[in-house]
């Protein structure tokens, strides 16, 4: 997959912002050093590494971390528990590109923040459900990914578009692999501890909707990127 990935990437013509910033590189500024563009780009930064706090709380407890859950702490079959994912993740693509076509519609804040109010409120009792059986696993697998899409959806078109164009991918990838790998990949990790110190099944929703809770606050602070120009600055129009 990543030899096709390199394939169609290669195939592809860079988007025509970034083809006039880059005719004007020798002309213009050049781009600024890491120290320099965090202190001036810090806000777009932290709101996406808000973000993917949720994003990725949610990615890794929903999406890694479910096969070992539904098998140790619910007590599936390894082939149920991993059936239940399947399913859900089938069902999760058949909505993806709705989602996306949606969030053109409605705006990118309006999708995140069904999303993560959604999940929010939900967790729980979906968690719950999963571990009534098999049916409730699946279905509680279903409605939790649904509610998970509509951030999937919208990652591409959002996090980069907060960033202008000189400082557009690294300002990103910072920002966002940074909070994944302190966020992400320890999120497995935090969920199976927080059962062992606890005794509670339900503890991976409870770090589910914390992450949430966080996303909230830093979407508080997006601006609206859908239908903007990516020759703007999203965060220069905005109020300080």
């Amino acid at each position: 997959m990543g030899l096709v990935g390199m394939y169609l990437r290669s195939k592809m013509e860079d988007t025509p912002v970034f083809q006039a910033a880059a005719a004007l590189h020798d002309a213009g500024p050049p781009a600024p050093r890491l120290g320099a563009m965090m202190r001036r780009y810090w806000r777009p930064m932290l709101v996406v590494g808000g973000l993917v706090v949720a994003l990725n709380v949610v990615n890794y407890t929903l999406l890694s971390y479910m096969p070992t859950y539904l098998r140790r702490r619910i007590g599936l079959s390894a082939d149920e528990a991993l059936i239940v994912p399947i399913i859900g993740m089938l069902m999760m693509m058949l909505f993806l590109p709705l989602a996306g076509a949606l969030s053109d519609r409605l705006g990118r804040r309006a999708m995140w923040r069904v999303s993560l109010i959604g999940l929010l409120a939900a967790a729980v009792p979906l968690y719950w459900l999963m571990g009534t059986g098999l049916a409730g696993a699946i279905t509680g697998f279903m409605l939790l990914g649904l509610l998970y899409v509509p951030q999937l959806a919208t990652i591409s078109a959002t996090f980069p578009a907060l960033f202008p164009t000189q400082v557009r991918f690294a300002g990103f990838a910072i920002a966002y692999n940074v909070s994944t790998s302190i966020f992400g990949g320890t999120a497995p990790a935090v969920g199976s501890g927080l059962i062992s110190l606890t005794g509670n099944e339900l503890m991976p929703a409870f770090y589910m909707m914390l992450a949430c809770g966080v996303g909230l606050v830093a979407l508080r602070f997006m601006p609206e990127t859908a239908g903007r120009s990516l020759h703007d600055d999203p965060f220069a129009k905005e109020p300080a």
